[in-house]
């Protein structure tokens, strides 16, 4: 009768033990999900201030381009003259 009770109380803690490991895996893998969900909340972070700061250097480069352009018409104006 004791060996009946050893058995059922090992069959009891492996079942336990197999609950804790796959509950610890599971927390696992929900922490790995959100930390490559906060990885890309921050590189969208990084790429959004890349692009804006592309659009103003051409917003920036457009305006010294015609205000080269026109230093250059007024000196070929003033060499000619």
């Amino acid at each position: 009768m004791e060996q009946n009770k050893t058995g059922k109380y090992l069959k009891y803690a492996i079942g336990e033990i197999v609950l804790v490991v796959i509950g610890i895996l599971i927390a696992l893998s929900i922490n790995n999900w959100n930390e490559t969900k906060k990885e890309h909340h921050i590189l969208k972070g990084h790429l959004e201030t890349i692009v804006e700061n592309l659009n103003n250097n051409q917003v920036q480069l457009s305006a010294l381009i015609q205000h080269r352009q026109k230093s250059h018409a007024l000196s070929t104006q003033m060499i000619n003259a």
